[in-house]
C-alpha cells in the first residue's frame, strides 16, 4: 500500500466509525444538546464525538500530521487533514435525512485525498488525486450534459452571509430561468459528491468553510468535472464561494455568478 491509499484508508475508517456513531444517535438530540456557533450555525455533541473520533483515527497512525477541523483545531502544517464530522447539522437535528462526513488530505497546497461518507445510505464517496473518483468502489464521472437548459443544479443558501441574500437571490432567479431545476438539500458535501456521479449537473454557493468543499471538490475533478471560485479561479477553497459543475455548462453558470457578483467578491 502506498503513501496515498494508507492515507485514503485511514480516512475511510474514520469516516465509517464516525458515520456509524452519527446514525446511532440519530433522533437522539434535545435541545438541551444543540449550542449555537452563530445564527443558524449550529453544533452538537455528536458534532464534537464524531470530530474526536476521526481526529483520534487520523493522530494514531500519522501523529505528525496537522488538522483542520470544524468544531476544534485550526493547525497548519505540510500535511494537513481537513475534517467536517458531520457536514448538515441542521438537517441531522431536524431528523432530515441528508448529512455526510467529509474528509480531505492537503498536501503542499494541493488536495490529494477526499472521502465523503453518506451513512445512512451506506455511500463512501472517494478520491485520489490523479486516480479518479469511485461510489462504494465503482469508478463515477460527472453527467455529460451540455445543454444548461436541460440541466439540474443543486445550491445552498448563504446562511452564515445573510447580508448576501439580494445578491445570491438575483443569481438564483437568472439560473433558475436557465436551468430546468434546481434542488437545496443542506449538506454541500453530499451534493459535491452527488454532482460528481452524475445525480445533479452543477453546484453553487457562497460563504462555505473549507470542510465543506474540500474533499467534494477533488471527487468532481476526479469524475472529470470543473471546480472554480467565483472569479473562475483555483481558491475555492480560500473564498469559500464555489462553482462546479460537467464541463459543457460550467462557462455559462460561471458567466451568470460573474455578472452578479463583479466587483462583490472574487475580483
Amino acid at each position: 500500500m502506498n503513501g496515498h491509499e494508507a492515507f485514503l484508508d485511514v480516512a475511510i475508517r474514520a469516516a465509517r466509525s464516525a458515520g456509524r456513531f452519527i446514525v446511532e444517535n440519530m433522533g437522539r438530540i434535545s435541545t438541551a444538546d444543540v449550542d449555537i456557533k452563530q445564527a443558524s450555525d449550529f453544533v452538537t455533541y455528536v458534532d464534537r464525538e464524531s470530530e474526536r473520533m476521526i481526529i483520534e483515527a487520523i493522530r494514531q497512525e500519522f501523529p505528525g500530521h496537522t488538522i483542520l477541523a470544524e468544531e476544534s483545531l485550526r493547525e497548519k502544517g505540510e500535511y494537513l487533514w481537513i475534517i467536517d464530522p458531520l457536514d448538515g447539522t441542521t438537517n441531522y437535528i431536524h431528523g432530515y435525512p441528508m448529512f455526510a462526513v467529509s474528509i480531505a488530505l492537503k498536501h503542499d497546497n494541493r488536495i490529494e485525498v477526499g472521502v465523503v461518507f453518506d451513512p445512512l445510505r451506506d455511500e463512501l464517496f472517494t478520491a485520489i488525486s490523479g486516480k479518479g473518483a469511485y461510489l462504494n468502489g465503482r469508478p463515477i464521472g460527472v453527467s455529460g450534459i451540455n445543454d444548461i437548459g436541460g440541466s439540474l443544479l443543486t445550491t445552498g443558501f448563504p446562511f452564515r452571509k445573510k447580508e448576501m441574500i439580494d445578491l445570491y437571490l438575483r443569481l438564483f432567479r437568472r439560473l433558475f430561468n436557465r436551468v430546468s431545476d434546481i434542488r437545496r438539500a443542506g449538506s454541500a458535501a453530499l451534493d459535491l459528491a452527488h454532482l460528481a456521479c452524475g445525480r445533479c449537473d452543477g453546484f453553487f454557493e457562497l460563504g462555505l468553510s473549507p470542510w465543506d468543499v474540500a474533499a467534494g471538490g477533488l471527487l468532481i475533478k476526479e469524475a472529470g468535472g470543473i471546480v472554480t471560485d467565483f472569479g473562475g479561479g483555483d481558491g475555492y477553497i480560500d473564498t469559500g464561494n464555489i462553482v462546479a459543475s460537467s464541463p459543457a455548462i460550467h462557462g455559462e453558470i460561471l458567466k451568470e455568478v460573474r455578472e452578479v457578483f463583479r466587483g462583490v467578491i472574487d475580483r
